[in-house]
């Protein structure tokens, strides 16, 4: 997931969209999100602020789509990873290098909760978990054609919709009571208060796979404008899908356990975010160099991910309160904007870290 800085041997427009989400998520690590939500209650900004958390349950917010933007940047890239190492090894190198990867990934996530919970835990629900099984599943399928590895997706949402009604076929999407937390309480002997379950991998690793099939046309010797098509009209089918399976209440679009409905309206709209930057940077050549503001977080994207999720939230923050609070605390600005200001700080200093690691061409590599 490492960016190159030579962009006429990448796709600019992958590297941005794959810095601007990590940019968002350590964003939300240095505090910003919470912060801002507290700074806008009661004002004309909450609306605004919300959109920065996930939807409770029933419904749809931008930081749902956070995840799906991940999942599938990963799945697109990894055609192009694919075709730069079997260029200097083989098949098999390629396979053990995504074993070992998807092994460090799951390890990484599993570590990370206990970070979080300030004690040895199993839990098994962090994005880096369930990204190592969706990579894996991707990787897998992704030698066949694209109409097999659509429908191998497809399969996926189905088998998701039926071991969730099967497992209680009048109430298949309740909070804590559904399939998938009984899965939880099988792997982990626990469920998550948010409602968040481990085998949301199953129907989120069409978002990878979905993305791969993206990265091979990409590839392909298809003319801009077909790529474009194919990109649009896919992406506005997902929508129209997602959408009816809500709004005819067969479906509802929930995020925190990932049913069919949400998982096609947020690949719906992933693939379309996908389209207007390959559109605006590749084919439109607005390789604007402000938009490596954005690029440059995505070279480091795990390290910087980990980084600020770990030692980032736990010292980075209070380090910035040292200044921030010592500077506008002292000239009166109240406590919730200078918590604001303190987030933009730290995200600052993450950002920076980024800058500097790919200016000396610094690259973590997992």
């Amino acid at each position: 997931m490492s960016a190159t800085q030579n962009f006429s041997n990448r796709l600019f427009s992958l590297d941005v969209f794959r810095g601007l989400t990590m940019f968002l998520l350590i964003a939300e690590a240095a505090g910003f999100h919470h912060n801002f939500y507290e700074f806008s209650k009661n004002t004309f900004l909450e609306p605004l602020a919300l959109q920065l958390h996930h939807h409770p349950w029933h419904g749809l917010r931008f930081w749902d789509m956070i995840q799906p933007f991940f999942m599938f940047i990963v799945g697109v890239a990894m055609p192009f990873s694919l075709r730069k190492r079997l260029a200097t090894g083989s098949r098999g190198q390629v396979t053990k290098h995504i074993l070992k990867r998807c092994f460090l990934l799951f390890v990484f996530g599993v570590l990370l909760h206990c970070v979080y919970r300030h004690a040895l835990v199993w839990e098994l629900w962090n994005v880096l978990v369930q990204l190592a099984f969706t990579i894996l599943i991707a990787y897998a399928i992704m030698n066949l054609s694209y109409k097999y590895q659509f429908l191998i997706s497809l399969g996926l949402l189905v088998l998701t919709e039926v071991l969730y009604r099967m497992y209680d076929f009048q109430n298949p999407y309740n909070n804590g009571e559904s399939f998938g937390s009984f899965m939880d309480m099988v792997l982990m002997g626990k469920i998550n208060d948010g409602g968040w379950v481990t085998i949301n991998f199953i129907p989120t690793a069409a978002h990878t796979i979905w993305g791969v099939i993206c990265g091979q046309l990409l590839l392909s010797k298809r003319t801009e404008k077909e790529k474009l098509k194919i990109f649009v009209l896919g992406g506005l089918a997902m929508l129209f899908c997602g959408y009816i399976l809500d709004l005819t209440d067969i479906t509802p679009i929930i995020k925190r356990i990932a049913t069919t409905s949400f998982t096609l309206v947020s690949g719906g709209y992933t693939l379309l975010t996908l389209t207007l930057f390959y559109w605006y940077i590749d084919i439109r050549k607005k390789q604007k160099k402000w938009l490596q503001i954005f690029s440059v977080v995505g070279t480091n994207s795990i390290f910087i991910y980990l980084l600020s999720e770990t030692v980032g939230i736990q010292w980075f923050r209070g380090f910035g309160l040292i200044f921030t609070n010592g500077i506008f605390g002292a000239m009166g600005f109240p406590d919730d904007l200078v918590l604001v200001l303190n987030a933009l700080f730290v995200l600052f200093m993450f950002w920076y870290l980024t800058y500097f690691l790919n200016k000396h061409k610094i690259y973590f590599k997992i």
